[in-house]
């Protein structure tokens, strides 16, 4: 493996650089909570039509996960993700020009593909680019940057709507992702490869697929990483999803708040995981270095928010932006898992084994998202009133995280 270790000022120039799109992305992926009103008013939307709509981007997000690990790896971070990126623009316009709720799904399809990579990319590069000690920040401090953008979905989309309008927010989001392709260009350094390492092979695209399928054959068959399978796919997955749309309708159909009031909402609950995230990069690196690890950390950490899940399902209308607050801070503990899957490799299979986990956590994410709406028109079906219909369906969700927490302590391996 080449050490390309980066000087102190270039790692953080190229840090702020990935950071910048991945405000991009997250700022893209949450923005239909706040928009979800809207939404709802002119294209007719059930909550099934909204889970299915959000949960477009996290589809087109999973299906490349795999190509873009194999992809990653041989060619690194920077050509991957300014390519995907240009697909990206083409999403935010088509968003903004269409006028069905189907022409609506495409886009948000064709934007999940785009951002894709904002995240995978810079932790594949971290694991070459910076010293072990610092990767577990770099993540946290991309996760908080992440927070920045859900935070830039809220209160700021809220106070644009009627001075532009939405389509005209897109048009503008278009933009500033093509300028961050051009600050991609200028500051990340080329990846080099080994000389013996052999490149893509120019076979049939039937070859080709074959040889990225038999590539993530051993990240697969790693104990630990099936280990995290269901606790990724429910839990950060389903953190991802209420963050990115549940919180917000419960807030304004069991809760009773406005869609201003919900707006306000989302804002203090992405400031808390903005501050929760930054804590997180502070103070990994010294919990790390006393002995603790991500597997510890999570034992301990994710039983707390099934605490704040069942204290939100009975408090029903009495739970506004404060639980949710909570759910989020105290679900952030599953984050640990994903640089904890980078480092569980070595480095030349470390872009397949995040991606391979991303695609489980936003698999997570699409099913969470639609699956919730599709409870809740369903329990509506057999007669409860709505804000019944979200609680029934927060309990469901609720038991198959229990689920997937019993099984990653029975499979989980403590040297993590």
């Amino acid at each position: 493996m080449i050490n390309e270790v980066l000087p102190r000022k270039a790692a953080v120039w190229v840090f702020v650089t990935f950071a910048c799109a991945y405000f991009l992305s997250t700022l893209l992926r949450a923005i239909t909570a706040t928009l979800s009103p809207t939404f709802t008013i002119e294209f007719g939307l059930e909550a099934k039509d909204l889970g299915l709509l959000a949960g477009g981007y996290f589809l087109g997000f999973a299906a490349t996960q795999l190509p873009m690990g194999h992809w990653l790896d041989q060619r690194g971070p920077k050509t991957v993700v300014m390519s995907f990126l240009g697909v990206a623009v083409l999403g935010c316009l088509a968003f903004a020009w269409s006028t069905s709720f189907g022409g609506l799904l495409l886009a948000r399809v064709l934007i999940g593909v785009g951002v894709s990579a904002c995240l995978m990319a810079p932790l594949t590069g971290y694991r070459r680019w910076l010293v072990v000690s610092n990767q577990q920040r770099a993540n946290s401090w991309m996760l908080m940057t992440g927070s920045m953008g859900m935070l830039a979905s809220t209160l700021p989309v809220q106070w644009l709507l009627p001075v532009i309008g939405w389509r005209w927010i897109f048009v503008g989001l278009a933009f500033l992702l093509v300028l961050s392709i051009w600050l991609m260009r200028w500051q990340v350094p080329e990846w080099r490869t080994n000389p013996s390492v052999v490149e893509e092979k120019q076979d049939s695209p039937t070859s080709a697929w074959h040889d990225i399928w038999s590539s993530y054959g051993q990240v697969w068959r790693t104990p630990y990483f099936r280990s995290l399978v269901p606790l990724g796919f429910f839990s950060y997955g389903g953190l991802i999803a209420m963050q990115t749309l549940w919180a917000g309708p419960w807030m304004i159909k069991v809760a009773g708040y406005t869609p201003l009031q919900a707006a306000t909402g989302l804002f203090w609950v992405n400031v808390s995981m903005l501050v929760t995230f930054w804590l997180w990069g502070l103070i990994t690196p010294r919990l790390y270095a006393r002995g603790f690890t991500a597997n510890q950390l999570m034992t301990y950490g994710v039983p707390v928010n099934f605490c704040v899940q069942l204290l939100i399902i009975l408090s029903g209308e009495q739970a506004g932006a404060l639980p949710w607050t909570l759910f989020c801070i105290t679900s952030s503990f599953v984050a640990l898992s994903q640089p904890a899957v980078g480092m569980a490799f070595p480095t030349a299979l470390a872009g397949r084994a995040l991606s391979a986990y991303n695609l489980v956590l936003f698999l997570g994410v699409f099913v969470v998202q639609w699956g919730f709406g599709l409870m809740v028109d369903a329990f509506k079906w057999k007669g409860m009133i709505e804000s019944q219909s979200f609680q029934a369906a927060m309990s469901v969700y609720l038991a198959c995280c229990v689920v997937s927490y019993f099984y990653f302590l029975k499979h989980k391996s403590d040297s993590r």
